[in-house]
């Protein structure tokens, strides 16, 4: 395999290979140059940009983020919701309603998001134009209410430049209930005394050089970098790596009577074709160190090798954890091929789009579950956290976890990767522009910011953007 080659995260459950083969520079810059930006999103990821460099990016200057009654908290429906889900969400409403005050905002209704709403089409119906939030017409905090086939993928994407942007998407009225209940219950200042533990779960496979990346280049120095930054302040960091990070260790960890507080895992997600019975439920679930690496290990993947929705009992109690993974689609999954087009056509990978099943287990379990879950949409890159010519680049990463362990709320903390998304995307797009006009290509260049600008935006937020870990 060339050095120049791009590893892709992920693997097909139905054959055992590898979801997009390695590709050469020369053909990722190709698909680079077929995904030209359209005019409403530069204008967007622009705005982003100029927001950074100005160091006012997030909330308007003077606002703290982490306070809802200055930056404001609101929930978004879709035009047709069902009303029992706002009925089993009150708990949580009113917890909100109590600590935003007058900048307490339910979109419903008229005011709720339409099909095929863009972001910016939904804010100019509220009045709010590009840019930075408004937050007396529109909150900072923004938790979208269903799947993405009422609320879509991109408008989270478009949204999260700018807000701190979460969903919640259950099949059952009951399982926001209980979301509800468990942020409410973690929100107390009384409940705030459980243990500050983070797991660093990382697998890496044989033979397989996209988990051999994450587990060096990300994984053990992110733990590492924590660990010395944070011990100070009462964090115990636990690490479950390559021979220790199995699908066995992780059900006793989550099913057990001690879960972490902070959760990272790093592996493959498990991809299944359009229409395969297990789609629904396993995709997007974390391919463990059973897995015996792509040459060992011919056929369809079995169960046993990875993690899945199906591992955490109804007894399991997360105890208002925070999970990060770093695996493709596991967040969710869109209807449509994000990143391989053909003759500009992109291919259908699933009967609908839809938010992956190990999140919504994990805040809806019946003993009390997660805070909330960050994952990727689609599929997830092996070079954000590297850059070629300045070695490991796990800032990003830092940043954000370490934000969490000092109490951070998660939507500004998850702000890191937004603003990454906005700086990669302005570069990118002005090297598509240059070339439009007779600039020649460097095939590795544009390839390394096609595929950490496709890898930044797809990281999404399951559950309320406004929480943070039990202090």
């Amino acid at each position: 395999m060339a050095t120049d080659d791009f590893i892709f995260n992920g693997v097909d459950a139905a054959t055992g290979a590898y979801l997009t083969p390695a590709l050469s520079a020369e053909q990722v810059a190709r698909l680079a140059q077929g995904d030209a930006l359209d005019a409403q999103r530069m204008d967007e990821l622009r705005a982003r940009h100029e927001a950074r460099t100005a160091q006012t990016m997030g909330v308007p200057w003077g606002v703290d983020a982490q306070d809802l009654a200055q930056a404001g908290w609101g929930v978004v429906f879709a035009l047709d919701a069902d009303p029992t889900v706002r009925t089993a969400l009150a708990a949580l409403l009113q917890l909100r309603t109590g600590q935003a005050g007058a900048r307490y905002k339910e979109f419903s209704g008229a005011a709720g998001v339409r099909p095929d709403d863009t972001t910016r089409a939904w804010l100019a119906r509220q009045g709010v134009g590009p840019g930075q939030p408004q937050v007396s017409k529109v909150p900072y905090y923004l938790l979208l209410v269903g799947g993405p086939e009422s609320i879509s993928f991109r408008f989270q994407y478009e949204a999260g430049l700018n807000y701190a942007v979460g969903r919640v998407a259950f099949d059952a009225v009951d399982d926001y209930l209980r979301y509800a209940s468990t942020v409410v219950t973690h929100d107390s200042p009384v409940t705030r005394t459980s243990g500050r533990n983070a797991c660093f779960f990382g697998v890496r496979n044989a033979d397989d050089p996209a988990t051999t990346m994450s587990a060096e280049r990300l994984v053990e120095p992110l733990a590492t970098a924590l660990e010395s930054t944070r011990a100070a302040a009462g964090w115990t960091v636990n690490r479950m790596l390559t021979a220790d990070a199995t699908r066995t260790n992780l059900r006793a960890l989550l099913n057990g009577s001690q879960p972490p507080a902070l959760l990272f895992t790093a592996s493959h997600g498990m991809g299944f074709p359009n229409g395969h019975v297990l789609q629904d439920r396993h995709q997007g679930a974390l391919l463990c160190q059973e897995w015996p690496g792509p040459r060992a290990h011919r056929g369809a993947v079995p169960p046993e090798f990875y993690f899945s929705a199906d591992d955490l009992s109804d007894g399991a109690q997360l105890g208002g954890m925070l999970a990060f993974h770093f695996a493709c689609y596991s967040a969710g999954t869109p209807k449509l091929d994000d990143y391989a087009h053909r003759n500009n056509v992109r291919e259908q990978i699933a009967p609908r789009a839809f938010v992956a099943d190990l999140p919504r287990r994990m805040l809806s379990l019946p003993g009390g579950g997660a805070l909330a879950a960050v994952g990727h949409v689609e599929r997830a890159w092996g070079y954000s956290f590297m850059w070629p010519g300045a070695g490991n680049q796990t800032v990003t990463f830092e940043n954000c976890l370490g934000a969490l362990m000092d109490g951070s709320r998660l939507g500004p903390a998850l702000d890191a990767f937004a603003a990454r998304h906005a700086d990669l995307a302005v570069n990118l797009n002005g090297e598509l522009e240059n070339i439009k006009f007779g600039a020649k290509a460097d095939p590795v260049a544009l390839a390394n910011l096609w595929t950490a600008n496709n890898d930044a935006r797809g990281y999404a937020i399951i559950g309320d953007p406004a929480v943070r870990l039990p202090r």
